[in-house]
């Protein structure tokens, strides 16, 4: 098959890479980048294991071609911190036990810090509703939630004393 030519940046890095016109984004992202923070699970867009960011969106990466990320600005989990750092997110993910297996956390961390720029203050019910396309079959999601309110607070400390 005819491969093209792809310029995109991946966590702030500009890459020139080949793919195929049917490859996935994800694929791009783990095999040709070797970016392997966001997962493949279900390949049909239920899970969000495969979320990252695409020009400010949150997308899951399995339902992207990579000739769509043409000239894109990409966000993936190992971008949202400098390398041997956690962000807050993440910081408050490990600290109110947000995970378990932690195959859906990369997803639901990305997904995470796109809702929160989008809504720097949400409620709880901001959040189930903002993060209901991303599936947890380990923790029951409360403190998923807990750990992004807990993160919302952080960032915006005025919030939490207005309350």
């Amino acid at each position: 098959m005819t491969k093209m030519n792809i310029s995109l940046t991946v966590n702030g890095q500009v890459h020139e890479v080949e793919a195929e016109p049917r490859q996935l984004l994800i694929h791009l992202l783990r095999e040709d980048l070797n970016l392997t923070g966001a997962h493949i699970g279900c390949e049909t867009s239920h899970c969000g294991a495969c979320t990252v960011e695409m020009d400010g969106k949150s997308v899951k990466a399995c339902t992207v071609f990579a000739a769509q990320a043409q000239g894109a600005d990409i966000t993936t989990i190992e971008g949202l911190a400098e390398p041997g750092t956690l962000n807050v997110l993440q910081e408050s993910f490990r600290e109110h036990h947000g995970l378990q297996c932690g195959y859906c956390t990369p997803g639901m961390i990305t997904r995470a810090h796109r809702l929160l720029q989008e809504n720097p203050t949400p409620t709880e019910e901001d959040v189930r509703f903002g993060m209901a396309g991303n599936l947890c079959r380990c923790t029951g999601y409360q403190n998923i939630v807990k750990s992004i309110m807990a993160a919302a607070n952080e960032l915006n400390p005025a919030k939490e004393a207005a309350e």
